[in-house]
């Protein structure tokens, strides 16, 4: 029987942060997509669905700041009856390096504002995560602003790439488990 999943591509909304490395997450979104249009959802999210397998895949960013993710996921996860284990969240990942991914169930949020609201709302931390790299900031530079700058000119050549990798591994998520994508990801 299909079953439906919750994904959600961590990001922020608006131009000015559409290329930064925070909207990863809404990167790879993009790319399970292929092509489908977003639409608004009354929980206060975009959503596209698309399948995977026999399942269904309810694709979903958010149209407020990342830091407010955590009661409109709940409300679209409560709206399709999704529990913790269907739901998988992509977001940058500032301890790997950029082209690196990890997936993983459970953990803390590690100072993530987005994986913070998530885990508040949900009242539970162990929903699945594609951990996406995007490095950390050389020098001085605040890792509050790097996550809110643009990919630099040779990390933009790898982005399809790397989103794709992202896209491919929240599909072998779902269709092979967590063990096996792991294996097959984790770099």
């Amino acid at each position: 029987m299909a079953q439906r999943w919750l994904v959600i591509g961590l990001g922020n909304p608006g131009a000015e942060y559409e290329k930064t490395r925070h909207n990863i997450g809404q990167f790879v979104l993009e790319s399970l997509a292929a092509g489908n249009k977003f639409s608004a959802h009354k929980s206060r999210m975009e959503i596209s669905e698309v399948k995977c397998g026999s399942d269904i895949l309810v694709l979903a960013k958010s149209r407020g700041y990342m830091n407010e993710t955590g009661g409109p996921v709940k409300a679209l996860a409560d709206f399709y009856k999704i529990e913790i284990d269907k739901i998988v969240v992509i977001h940058d990942e500032l301890d790997l390096p950029f082209n690196n991914l990890r997936i993983k169930q459970g953990g803390g949020d590690n100072g993530h504002n987005g994986l913070k609201s998530l885990t508040s709302s949900l009242s539970s931390a162990e929903y699945y995560r594609i951990r996406m790299g995007i490095g950390r900031p050389i020098g001085d530079q605040d890792p509050a602003d790097f996550v809110l700058k643009p990919f630099s000119k040779e990390e933009k050549k790898e982005i399809q790439e790397f989103t794709q990798r992202g896209a491919d591994a929240v599909e072998s998520l779902v269709l092979n488990g967590i063990d096996k994508a792991q294996t097959a990801f984790n770099s």
